[in-house]
C-alpha cells in the first residue's frame, strides 16, 4: 500500500487505438507525440515526500504503453493500492489523457483521492476541480510542501483548510480555494535526487515505470534546474515572467545556490556518463551567479557532455570561460526567426549579427554541438518568411559548419499556445485568434483527426492550414540543406523526404474528409492508420540529430546495457553509503 502514486499519462489515453495524425508536435524534444516525458517535478516531489516518511511511487504510463502493445494500463491501475493518486497536468497536451486516467482511478478506487498539479492545472484549477474524477488541485510551481501537508491531512494529521495553494471539493461538493500563500523564495531544499529513483526502482521492481521518457534506456540524459520562474517574456510561453507573476504569484525567479547545482551535477556524473542539461540561462540572476557557477564547475571537473541554454547572447568572455570550465560543453539557443521583426515581436532582443558572433565564438571555443532552433506560427511571420528562415540556415551552415557542429532546426508552435502566456491572455494585441480557451475545449481538440485541428490559434499572417503546410515544406527544404552540408547522409535524407511526403498525403486526405463532412471514425480513416503510424515520429528531422555523444564507463551504451547498469548502480548506492553521503 502506497501513500501516493504519481501517474504520468499520455497526451491521449487510447492513442494506440485511435487514428490520430499527431504530426511533428514533438520532433525537437526528447519525447514522442504522446508527450511521454514526465515533469522533473515528479523526481523532486517523490524525494521530498519520501524523506518525510511517505511511501511514494512513480509510474510513467505513457512509456509503458509505448513499450508494449500488450501492456494494459487499465489493469495496472486496477491492481494498484494507494491512499491518493497524483496526476500531472503541467503541459496542456496532457488534458485528455490525464482526465481519462483519473476516471480509471475513480472507477477502481472510488475511495482514493485524485490530485492534479502542474502549471496548466494551476491555470485551469477552477474548471479542473469541477470534473467528478478530480478531488484536489495544487496550484503553483512548488507543490512539494503543499502536497506534503495535503497528504498529512488525508492521513488525519491536519485539516484541509490549512493546506496552502489548494483547490478542493468538500463532501457536499462545495468548491473551496485556500489562499495562494506558498511561493518559496529559496529552492535550496528542492533538488533532483536521482539516486532516490534508483532505490525506488529496486523496491518497486519497475524499471520502465520510472523512465523519464520513452527511449531513456538507450539515451539516459539527465537535467538539473537552476531556478523556478523566469526573467523573460517570450510571448507564447506559459513559463514566462508574466505568466509566473499572474498565475503562480511569483514576482521574481527563485534561483538555486550554484554550489547545490554543481553538487547535483557531480552526483549525476558519478552514476552516469550521459549528457546533463543545465536548465535555465545562467545569466538570468546576473553575471556574478553565472561566473560563480562556472568557477565551481571548473573545480568539479565534470567530464559528461553538458548542455547549456541561452535566452540572449552572452558576452564573448563567458563563452571562453564556459569552455575552460566544461570541456564537453554544448549550447542551445532559440532564435525563433531569421527576421528581426518576427524575433523581436517574440521578445528576443538580439539581431543576426549578435547571433552569428555567438555561433562563431562558441565553435572557436570548442563547443561540441550548437543547436539553433527556429519556430513557425509567430507574429508577423508569413509562409514565405518561414521558407526564408531555411535559406538563412543554409547561409549559416555555409559560413560556420566546416566541422559539422552547428545544427539548425525548425518546428511549429504546436499544438497549443500556453495558457497564461502573453498571447493567450491578449491574442488580438499580438495578431492571433484564439480558437479554444477552456480546458474542455482543449481536451476535445486532442481527439481531433490531425494536428491541424488541434492547433488552438491562427494568426493575421497565417491560417492553421498555412502553418501546417509551411511546416512540412520548410522541413523538406531544411533536410535538403542538411544533406547538402553533410549533416545528413543520403539514405537518411531520402527516408525523411519520403516520410514528409507521406505526412502531407495523409494530411490532405484528412482535410478532404473534414471538408466533405465525412465520418472521421470509420473504415476509411482506419485505412490511413498505417501511414499515420509511419509519420508519428521524426518527421521534420532525424530525432538522433538532437542527441549528444553518449559514453558509459568509456564504452558505448548498448540498448540492454543501461538496464543492467541501472540495477547495478542502484545496488551500488546501497553498498557505498559513506560515499553516497559525501556526494550529497
Amino acid at each position: 500500500m502506497y501513500d501516493l502514486i504519481l501517474l504520468h499519462p499520455p497526451s491521449v489515453y487510447d492513442f494506440r487505438k485511435r487514428s490520430i495524425m499527431f504530426g511533428p508536435i514533438s520532433d525537437v524534444i526528447p519525447s514522442t507525440p504522446v508527450f511521454d516525458m514526465y515533469p522533473l517535478g515528479f523526481v523532486s516531489l517523490s524525494s521530498y515526500l519520501t524523506k518525510r516518511g511517505l511511501k511514494v511511487r512513480i509510474i510513467n504510463l505513457a512509456v509503458k504503453m509505448l513499450s508494449s502493445p500488450d501492456y494494459d494500463a487499465e489493469t495496472e491501475i486496477k491492481n494498484l493500492k494507494a491512499l491518493a493518486f497524483g496526476i500531472d497536468l503541467h503541459w496542456l497536451p496532457h488534458s485528455q489523457g490525464g482526465l481519462e486516467i483519473a476516471k480509471l482511478v475513480k472507477k477502481y478506487h472510488p475511495q482514493a483521492k485524485v490530485i492534479f498539479g502542474g502549471l496548466s492545472s494551476s491555470y485551469f484549477h477552477k474548471e479542473l476541480i469541477l470534473y467528478p474524477q478530480v478531488d484536489f488541485v495544487i496550484r503553483g510551481d512548488s507543490a512539494e510542501e503543499p502536497l506534503y501537508r495535503l497528504m498529512q491531512a488525508l492521513k488525519g494529521r491536519g485539516d484541509l483548510p490549512s493546506v496552502p495553494n489548494l483547490t478542493y471539493k468538500e463532501k457536499n461538493d462545495e468548491i473551496k480555494m485556500n489562499p495562494f500563500s506558498f511561493v518559496p523564495e529559496n529552492l535550496d531544499g528542492n533538488g533532483l535526487d536521482y539516486p532516490h529513483l534508483f532505490k525506488s526502482v529496486l523496491r518497486d521492481k519497475d524499471l520502465l515505470g520510472y523512465f523519464p521518457f520513452y527511449g531513456w534506456g538507450r539515451y539516459p540524459i539527465t537535467a538539473i534546474f537552476t531556478c523556478k520562474g523566469c526573467t523573460q517574456n517570450c510571448t507564447s510561453c506559459g513559463g514566462s515572467a508574466f505568466a509566473y507573476s499572474n498565475f503562480c504569484l511569483r514576482e521574481k525567479p527563485a534561483f538555486r545556490d550554484p554550489e547545490l547545482v554543481v553538487k547535483d551535477m557531480k552526483r549525476i556524473s558519478f552514476f552516469f556518463k550521459g549528457p546533463i542539461f543545465l536548465l535555465g540561462d545562467l545569466f538570468q540572476p546576473g553575471e556574478v551567479y553565472a561566473y560563480k557557477t562556472l568557477d565551481l564547475l571548473e573545480k568539479a571537473k565534470i567530464k559528461n557532455q553538458v548542455v547549456v541554454e541561452f535566452f540572449d547572447t552572452p558576452p564573448e568572455k563567458f563563452i571562453y570561460k564556459l569552455a575552460q570550465a566544461i570541456p564537453n560543453f554544448n549550447i542551445q539557443i532559440s532564435a525563433e526567426s531569421h527576421d528581426p521583426l518576427v524575433r523581436s515581436s517574440f521578445q528576443r532582443n538580439y539581431d543576426n549579427t549578435a547571433l552569428e558572433k555567438l555561433i562563431e565564438d562558441s565553435l572557436k571555443a570548442g563547443c561540441r554541438k550548437f543547436d539553433l532552433f527556429f519556430m513557425i506560427g509567430l507574429s508577423h511571420q508569413t509562409y514565405n518568411s518561414v521558407l526564408e528562415t531555411v535559406d538563412y540556415c543554409d547561409y549559416l551552415l555555409e559560413k560556420y559548419n566546416s566541422q559539422k557542429r552547428l545544427y539548425p532546426y525548425i518546428s511549429p508552435l504546436a499544438p497549443f499556445l500556453d495558457p497564461g502566456s502573453l498571447i493567450f491572455e491578449n491574442p488580438e494585441k499580438y495578431g492571433y485568434t484564439l480558437l479554444f480557451r477552456t480546458l474542455e475545449e482543449h481536451r476535445k481538440a486532442l481527439e481531433s483527426p490531425s494536428w491541424r485541428y488541434m492547433l488552438n490559434y491562427q494568426t493575421k499572417w497565417m491560417s492553421r492550414e498555412q502553418i501546417v503546410y509551411s511546416t512540412y515544406e520548410a522541413a523538406s527544404k531544411m533536410n535538403f540543406v542538411k544533406y547538402k552540408h553533410n549533416l545528413m547522409d543520403e539514405k537518411t535524407y531520402k527516408e525523411m523526404d519520403a516520410r514528409i511526403k507521406t505526412a502531407v498525403e495523409v494530411m490532405r486526405k484528412i482535410d478532404q474528409m473534414v471538408e466533405q463532412g465525412r465520418s472521421l471514425e470509420g473504415k476509411e480513416l482506419e485505412e490511413l492508420k498505417n501511414k499515420i503510424d509511419l509519420t508519428r515520429d521524426s518527421t521534420l528531422c532525424d530525432k538522433n540529430e538532437l542527441e549528444w555523444p553518449l559514453r558509459f564507463f568509456h564504452g558505448r551504451v548498448q540498448r540492454w546495457g543501461i538496464r543492467y547498469a541501472f540495477y547495478f548502480l542502484s545496488a551500488l548506492n546501497f553498498l557505498r553509503k559513506p560515499f553516497s553521503k559525501n556526494i550529497r
